[in-house]
């Protein structure tokens, strides 16, 4: 590949490029953008231009373009720590770990000096459960820039991971001492679900929503945390109020389209009703044991007693087998289920190859890995068929608690069928439906887990549940809250490290307020009268 040109601009591209510099420092950025796009017609190998269009294209997302772009200048500047920051972001980003931590390693040698730089590497690192380097590389962001609040979150966060609850609660209320109405400080606190907030709190959570400039991902996160303060007040009916009207907020702002959803599901069953080929390797995939659930379900709980056992890693929410399927759409040009009849059983085992040798840093010290993926429930026929010897356990909780639990936690943008609980109930329903029909299709490979009667009876269903992996009873598994390891689930990653409750089911406390959700339930079959 030629290096990106160096030579002196022409006056007129010269100029857009200072124009696009000024828009992007002024913040406008499709201003910038367009710009960036008229000096590269004018002068398609400036190097400058490809690299501010590789930063143009990481703050819209579109990290593979960024990643184009970026390689293509690192030949000119091979040495500039922040350009191997933004390599590495997009990389980390598109799943090529490796890679991704090479560069923010690099950067960090190249800039000792740069909190920016060490703040990057602890936040990859935290993301890849690789916590005790995580805290090292935080901290010394912190150390360096000590007002660095971005670092301050994401030890905090890395602390609540592996099980360091005080300091991470400390970490959080640091933030909001710094900033008292920090958005994101306020809702670390609350996503540890083991702090019970006061009135003063509420107090300075009103105060900071009083504000009028607040961004809506920000009134949001304040409004989750304000209402779960109300919560602990016992005041439900005003916390519904404000959850409803906060995911009201997020529902304007996350594209979700529950007929095409459904219609998804509905595809799936078609498709996968059929056989798939006879796999030629029976036995690929056995190090594999794949945890499907709703949110808030119990699958980290799950995960926590399997990763207890002296042979299975956690990996946490992974996402190699959603990559994979997609790697696999966008070669096919069809979308997935609809290319599933055509491939043979070749492909599927090249398929399930890719996605082992993806996952091969999770066994590294234990020959089996969880894999607790949100989005696999649509995928267990593709990844059986990919992986024959795998395992497969769905974790499902009572649906009105479930649609609760999911109601009163704020995701990212990417889950947005938990904004409106009518959506919210046609997504259990879909659930429901599709993961009966694995348990029927593939009866010996699929394990059904309902968390009410792990709650019931512990050792029993622990034992069935080792037994269906084919992993000898240790008695670790019970003791899963003494296991030492990341927990990367900031809802559940206190929740984990406290022994088995009983106690969690909050949906009577809200009353008539969810009548309409059990009728919708109910209706569908998937409620007992």
């Amino acid at each position: 590949m030629q290096n990106p040109a160096r030579r002196p601009l022409s006056p007129a591209a010269a100029s857009l490029l200072a124009r696009a510099r000024k828009e992007w420092e002024q913040r406008q950025f499709d201003a910038a953008e367009r710009s960036i796009t008229e000096v590269l017609a004018l002068a398609p190998d400036d190097a400058d231009a490809i690299r501010m269009s590789g930063v143009a294209a990481q703050r819209r997302g579109d990290h593979t373009r960024a990643i184009g772009c970026f390689r293509r200048v690192l030949a000119t500047w091979p040495e500039d720590a922040d350009l191997r920051i933004g390599l590495g972001i997009a990389l980390h980003e598109h799943g090529e770990i490796d890679e991704a931590m090479a560069h923010l390693r690099r950067a960090c040698e190249l800039a000792p000096a740069s909190g920016s730089a060490w703040f990057n590497l602890g936040e990859a690192l935290w993301r890849q459960a690789r916590t005790e380097e995580a805290i090292g590389a935080l901290r010394r962001a912190l150390e360096l820039v000590p007002s660095h609040i971005p670092a301050r979150l994401s030890l905090a966060r890395a602390q609540a991971s592996c099980g360091q609850i005080d300091a991470a609660v400390a970490g959080f209320r640091g933030v909001l001492q710094l900033d008292p109405g920090h958005a994101e400080g306020w809702f670390g606190l609350s996503n540890l679900n083991t702090v019970r907030f006061d009135a003063a709190d509420a107090a300075g959570l009103r105060q900071a929503l009083a504000r009028g400039d607040l961004p809506a991902r920000h009134r949001e996160l304040l409004s989750f945390t304000l209402a779960k303060a109300l919560e602990d007040q016992g005041d439900y009916a005003q916390a519904f109020e404000v959850f409803r009207l906060a995911n009201a907020s997020r529902r304007r702002r996350v594209q979700w389209d529950a007929a095409g959803e459904r219609r998804r599901v509905d595809a799936i069953l078609r498709i996968f009703a059929n056989d798939m080929p006879p796999p030629p390797d029976p036995g690929l995939g056995h190090e594999a044991i794949l945890i499907v659930s709703i949110p808030r379900s119990g699958s980290t709980l799950v995960e926590q007693i399997l990763a207890s056992h002296p042979d299975v890693e956690g990996a946490n929410e992974i996402k190699d087998m959603s990559q994979v399927i997609d790697a696999e759409t966008r070669r096919r040009r069809s979308a997935f289920p609809l290319w599933a009849p055509d491939a043979g059983a070749e492909d599927w085992q090249r398929l399930g190859s890719e996605y082992l040798a993806r996952t091969a840093s999770w066994r590294k010290t234990r020959p089996r890995f969880t894999d607790k993926s949100l989005v696999t429930w649509y995928l267990v026929g593709a990844a059986l068929a990919m992986l024959p010897a795998a395992r497969v356990i769905i974790v499902r909780r009572d649906p009105v608690e479930t649609c609760l639990a999911c109601y009163r936690q704020c995701f990212t943008e990417k889950v947005g069928f938990t904004c409106d609980l009518d959506e919210m109930a046609d997504y259990c329903i879909d659930f429901l439906r599709l993961t009966r029909f694995w348990l029927e299709k593939y009866p010996t490979r699929v394990f059904d887990l309902p968390y009410e009667s792990l709650v019931a009876d512990p050792e029993t269903v622990t034992r069935r549940l080792l037994d269906f992996c084919g992993l000898p009873f240790d008695s670790a598994c019970l003791e899963f809250h003494k296991t030492s390891r990341a927990v990367l689930s900031a809802p559940s990653a206190a929740q984990v490290r406290q022994p088995l409750r009983s106690d969690t089911a909050r949906s009577a406390l809200y009353g008539d307020k969810l009548d309409h959700l059990r009728r919708r339930l109910r209706d569908a079959g998937v409620l007992a009268e």
